[in-house]
């Protein structure tokens, strides 16, 4: 094991406690306010604000420790339905993204109002194939994470909507478009590069590391599939992942 290999596991394993403590003990403080004492309004919002930065901490490290397991080959087999995955990508990158409409998506039981409800934000799915129905044979994490990372990246780029589709019948097929500003050609080189700061700042005024692009990529070669980028300045961007099935 290298140095910096060696450096990145001592820092999961280092920080993964403290921040399970810190998310822990705020959720406490605004759920339990009976024990704990209530809060204000502007206090409960601050501890709301530390609580969604807490989470997004928690799942860089589980981005990270997801591309770890994919390029030393861990694979889980597990038969999944691609529509409970994505509905759950997409609770992901909306907590991430619009914490407020998170709320309002959870408040909602049924999957008609959620579909209805993620229409009126301009996020439509569409979903056709043999995985309409049928189950697909893959590592549940690593299908949510690539689902995940592209949703969550669309949703901040966009202008005013974010389409989803789901197709295959023997390869999993997953486009993710948005109709945002687009990538400079010179720029498209640079997308997948691990860490590399980017420039473009998004519709929710938020910049990132270029991390979670290069995970989807890293885990997506894990697992023998592709992934392109198709985007033009003023047209938005789409990417296509393909991922074969594991064998049963």
């Amino acid at each position: 094991m290298n140095k910096k290999k060696s450096l990145v596991d001592l820092l999961i394993h280092d920080l993964t406690g403290p921040l399970s403590i810190i998310t822990t003990t705020i959720n406490n403080l605004i759920k339990k306010q009976d024990r704990y004492g209530q809060l204000t309004e502007r206090q409960k919002k601050t501890l709301d604000m530390i609580l969604r930065n807490a989470n997004k901490a928690q799942g860089f490290l589980h981005d990270i420790i997801e591309v770890y397991r994919s390029e030393d080959g861990i694979i889980r087999s597990d038969k999944i339905y691609i529509r409970d995955v994505l509905n759950d990508a997409i609770m992901d990158a909306i907590e991430i993204v619009d914490p407020n409409f998170f709320e309002e998506f959870i408040c909602n039981n049924t999957t008609q109002d959620m579909k209805e409800i993620l229409k009126s934000k301009g996020i439509f799915i569409y979903i056709d194939g043999r995985y309409e129905s049928s189950p697909f044979t893959h590592d549940r994490k690593k299908i949510q994470q690539i689902l995940r990372n592209l949703i969550t990246n669309a949703l901040k780029y966009r202008k005013k909507e974010v389409k989803i589709r789901i197709s295959g019948d023997r390869d999993l097929i997953i486009a993710v478009e948005d109709d945002g500003s687009g990538i400079p050609l010179e720029k498209q080189v640079d997308v997948f590069k691990r860490f590399l700061y980017s420039n473009l700042k998004g519709t929710v005024d938020e910049t990132g590391l270029g991390f979670g692009l290069s995970c989807v990529k890293s885990i997506v070669e894990a697992v023998q599939g592709s992934i392109t980028l198709k985007s033009e300045e003023g047209k938005g961007t789409c990417f296509t992942v393909q991922i074969p099935p594991l064998k049963d």
